[in-house]
């Protein structure tokens, strides 16, 4: 019976291969073996199938180095298993306890980190497009419980996924559905001898104390079947996963703005997006940034979930980490890197003079001198330019940065209002504040701040004898912001 099943599982492997379409005929395939029974017999049931779908194999072993003559036999049983199927076998020696002791990182961590640079280097020289990786069905148990340990999300719950791409190569495993159990079975009846490492005996690994204690604990106590229930679990998460992602993804193309170092979008809008798609939106932007999104805990996300939707108060901002800040100015939300303001500035405008480029901000604006009514067309809906009666006016104007104090009378008010209380209420983000010029006459009177207010001073009447025209010019994204 066990032989029939032994013999069944090519089969399996070979329907699951078209199923998932983890490989395709005619494929370059770089073939992780580390010697154990697992890989020994996935490489065997690759090599089998290969002829019928023109497979060009390749065999990639890593020696660690963590048991200097048990690794070195390892390596040497990989090649001698590779010559007899005739198959091409790239070995690398690597020291990874030096890598651990220079780098601070855990052994597995760093014994992964490495091996799979090799994989994907292989790959990319020898233009294989798949690197094979012997994953099981027990692997996939251990991984579901051992995240539930630790704390994990819906996308933790996927589990190990059967197929992702890196670096341009895809990384697939066929052996995902298939148990430790049936891949032993498959060794001895094909008579594959391999090896077994004496590290995974021992329990200082978390992962090791799951597989040797607690799993075998659990089924005994409660569930016999409690590594096809996780596997389930996995299968059920991933396609569910996948499918939130989906939506994730289509909404935030269409209403998150994203460039290299920011992205912004809505509030109100996001608001209104359900709890479940709000997580996964800030940890697709983080990732687009950059950031390492699943490296942020629950908290750290929850943090900046509930900065965004609550009502009140409008502008906020919490420092995410890795120069990354999150920041709420009324209805606008935005993920950037740490902003430098600009510095201070100040320069003088003729009524002739044409143009004038602040350099700081990267605004220019506009001026024109008119002394014919004809040429005098005010559009009311253009708030980024305005008019003036020139007479009125001392000149040179000046185009500066805002200064603490400032204050500009408006038309209907008695007195003067301070230029920070109308920037609140044209509820303009503190973070562009800085980048709006303020420009006064020769007497100290503030008279425009482009795309906000204008001053009652110098107003075109009837009695007006000689226009002047001021136009502020920037790049579309900022404009957009100020004058919605």
């Amino acid at each position: 019976m066990k032989g029939f099943m032994a013999m069944d599982l090519v089969s399996r492997i070979e329907r699951q291969l078209k199923d998932e379409q983890l490989l395709c005929r005619g494929d370059s395939i770089v073939a992780a073996v580390s010697g154990g029974p697992d890989s020994i017999a996935m490489l065997h049931v690759l090599f089998l199938l290969s002829e019928r779908w023109e497979w060009r194999l390749t065999v990639a072993h890593v020696n660690h180095q963590f048991r200097v003559e048990e690794s070195a036999r390892e390596a040497e049983f990989v090649k001698d298993f590779s010559d007899r199927l005739g198959l091409p076998c790239e070995v690398a020696v690597i020291n990874v306890p030096q890598y651990i002791q220079d780098t601070g990182m855990n052994a597995q961590a760093a014994a992964r980190e490495l091996r799979y640079r090799f994989l994907q280097e292989t790959a990319a020289r020898l233009g294989a497009g798949k690197i094979a990786l012997a994953h099981h069905a027990d692997d996939q148990a251990e991984t579901m419980l051992m995240r539930l340990l630790r704390g994990t999300g819906p996308s933790g719950l996927a589990g190990i996924p059967i197929r992702r791409t890196e670096r341009n190569v895809e990384l697939v495993r066929p052996l995902l559905r298939i148990y430790k159990s049936e891949l032993l079975d498959y060794c001895h009846h094909h008579q594959l001898t391999y090896f077994m490492d004496s590290s995974n005996l021992s329990t200082k690994y978390l992962r090791n104390e799951i597989r040797l204690e607690l799993l075998p604990m659990l089924q005994q106590r409660y569930n016999d079947q409690l590594p096809q229930a996780l596997n389930r679990l996995s299968v059920t998460m991933a396609a569910e996963d996948d499918f939130l992602d989906q939506q994730a993804s289509a909404i935030f193309e269409q209403n998150v703005a994203v460039e290299s170092d920011f992205a912004q979008w809505s509030r109100n809008w996001f608001a209104g997006v359900h709890v479940a798609l709000q997580r996964r939106l800030i940890k697709l932007i983080l990732n687009y940034l950059s950031f390492e999104a699943d490296s942020l805990d629950f908290t750290k996300l929850e943090q900046m979930r509930e900065l965004i939707v609550k009502e009140e108060p409008s502008n906020q901002r919490i420092d995410i980490g890795h120069n990354l800040t999150l920041t709420r100015e009324y209805d606008r939300i935005q993920l950037h890197t740490y902003v430098v303001p600009p510095k201070p500035y100040l320069y003088t405008l003729q009524p002739r003079q044409g143009s004038l480029t602040v350099s700081e901000t990267g605004a220019v604006i506009e001026c024109a001198l008119l002394e014919e009514a004809g040429k005098y067309e005010r559009n009311s809906g253009d708030r980024a330019s305005e008019w003036f009666d020139a007479d009125l006016l001392a000149f040179p104007l000046t185009v500066r940065s805002r200064a603490d104090g400032d204050r500009m009378n408006l038309f209907g008010l008695n007195g003067s209002k301070k230029v920070k209380d109308i920037f609140i209420d044209a509820k303009i983000p503190p973070s562009l504040r800085a980048r709006i010029p303020v420009i006064e006459d020769a007497e100290h009177r503030i008279i425009w701040l482009p795309g906000i207010r204008r001053s009652s001073w110098a107003p075109v009447t009837g009695n007006t004898k000689a226009w002047l025209h001021l136009k502020l010019c920037m790049e579309e994204g900022f404009l957009s912001t100020v004058l919605r």
